[in-house]
């Protein structure tokens, strides 16, 4: 039996008063406050925590393959968390990992762009590449070598601009030395997608969306397990912790190797109307701070700049904070303010923008930056016996877009036995003991320099 006891370094449960994220400026109406019953059932064939993306997309596998009695508990409202409060990315990071990982971001990428076509989803997706700023000719250097190692059906879609000329359309300022321009990568309103599935399923009688209502603890009985609430007990056979940041509050075998790590967003109004014709990522470290900060940005239909990042900003970084519920001032003052030495926006550049919204959420970040995903063993809070099975998707380290939800397709598969046309989900990210062992004296890069790094001498020890 998992206990409620919270252990040094353990995620708490979600803050019951966040902040307001601009993605929920529009709230679905049918999911606001949404209980399928008004009592929780007494029992269930599966039980999903979570109603973001990997949530989702596990509900609508279960469902769309004949499961019954799916039932998903969500402590806040329904896509509260990291997906209704990211920055509103799409891209696979194809020169910043391994050529099989790659492929699977990618093949999320196609997915999810599949579906949104073909039931015409009304979330904003437009693909229009990404621009990723280098700043240092060290990381110049290794970025070029890694993508001349990249295989041909991947290489064909990054390209390295190191010309001038080039950089200024890309409104890069001068500091920046070169530019990864991807041609997949696209940017979206993610609350809109993910409601437009859980609206979907609300509709079917196999499956009960319960609100506003927190799990506790999970206990592991003779012949399944019970998910104690505040509002009452189920027994499941299956169930499936799609909580990311707040895994190990259920799951402390989980504690140190999915961390929640709060990030900050914010919704900027541009300088005389300017518009981006890519999304921007960069990472920078700035003189005082805690580290080198990741920082991403959008802009919507509408104009606004979605901006996140500057965590490092502050002493902590955000690591360990599991409450979304204020924002830090100095980040949040980075980000109204970092743009001015970022991009140029004419001859009109403002050095602090106006916010319209400001929000944090929390990110789930895994200590080998890859994601959990599978059924969790005997030893780290699950069961060997085939009496119920405990499953987990989380720790997608602020990359969930491009993985989250074939990873939950990936979930559902094995809750349905499926034997073919079944999601590959890397082996690295497979959940086992001989992993979390592995991880206790793993140092991870600290900077883009020390990934890129790290990526060539792993190639060149094959």
């Amino acid at each position: 039996m998992t206990v409620p006891t919270i252990q040094p370094g353990q995620a708490s449960l979600p803050s019951a008063s966040p902040t307001h994220s601009y993605w929920h400026s529009q709230p679905s109406q049918t999911l606001l406050d949404h209980r399928t019953t008004s009592q929780l059932p007494s029992s269930a064939a599966t039980v999903i925590v979570g109603s973001g993306i990997t949530g989702a997309f596990v509900a609508r596998e279960l469902i769309e393959n004949g499961a019954s009695d799916v039932v998903m508990l969500e402590a806040r409202q329904a896509c509260w968390g990291a997906t209704g409060r990211n920055g509103g990315h799409c891209q696979p990071l194809l020169y910043l990992t391994k050529p099989h990982i790659g492929r699977f971001e990618l093949g999320t990428y196609h997915f999810l762009q599949d579906l949104v076509r073909s039931e015409a989803i009304d979330c904003s997706w437009e693909s229009s590449g990404g621009v990723h700023a280098i700043y240092s000719p060290a990381v110049l250097d290794l970025a070029r070598k890694v993508i001349e190692r990249l295989p041909s059906d991947l290489s064909s879609s990054v390209h390295l601009i190191t010309d001038p000329e080039k950089l200024q359309t890309l409104k890069l300022r001068g500091n920046a030395i070169a530019a990864i321009v991807q041609d997949h990568a696209a940017k979206c309103w993610p609350y809109k997608l993910v409601s437009h599935i859980l609206e979907a399923l609300v509709r079917k009688p196999s499956f009960n969306l319960q609100t506003t209502t927190p799990v506790t603890y999970i206990q592991r009985c003779d012949s399944s397990y019970i998910v104690h609430t505040g509002r009452g007990q189920i027994a499941a056979e299956n169930v499936v912790l799609a909580t990311n940041a707040y895994t190990s509050h259920l799951l402390p075998s989980f504690t140190g190797f999915i961390t929640p790590v709060r990030g900050h967003v914010s919704a900027l109004v541009p300088p005389d109307g300017q518009r981006l014709a890519h999304t921007y990522v960069w990472s920078i470290q700035k003189e005082g701070d805690a580290g080198e900060s990741d920082d991403y940005l959008v802009q919507r239909p509408t104009g606004e700049l979605i901006l996140g990042g500057e965590r490092n900003a502050v002493t902590d970084g955000g690591v360990g904070v599991s409450s979304d519920d204020e924002i830090d001032p100095i980040v949040a003052k980075r980000l109204r303010t970092v743009l001015s030495s970022t991009l140029k926006f004419g001859e009109h550049d403002t050095r602090e923008l106006e916010a319209k919204y400001e929000w944090s959420g929390i990110m789930g970040y895994s200590k080998d930056a890859s994601p959990w995903v599978g059924r969790v063993p005997e030893s780290l809070g699950g069961r060997d016996d085939g009496k119920g099975n405990l499953w987990v998707s989380a720790g997608y380290t602020g990359h969930g877009m491009p993985v989250a939800a074939r990873c939950g397709i990936a979930v559902a598969e094995w809750i349905l036995r499926k034997r073919k046309d079944v999601v590959d989900v890397p082996s690295e990210w497979l959940i086992s003991q001989d992993r979390l062992d592995e991880l206790k004296a793993l140092a991870m890069p600290d900077t883009l320099e020390d990934e890129l790094r790290m990526l060539l001498e792993r190639d060149n020890m094959r």
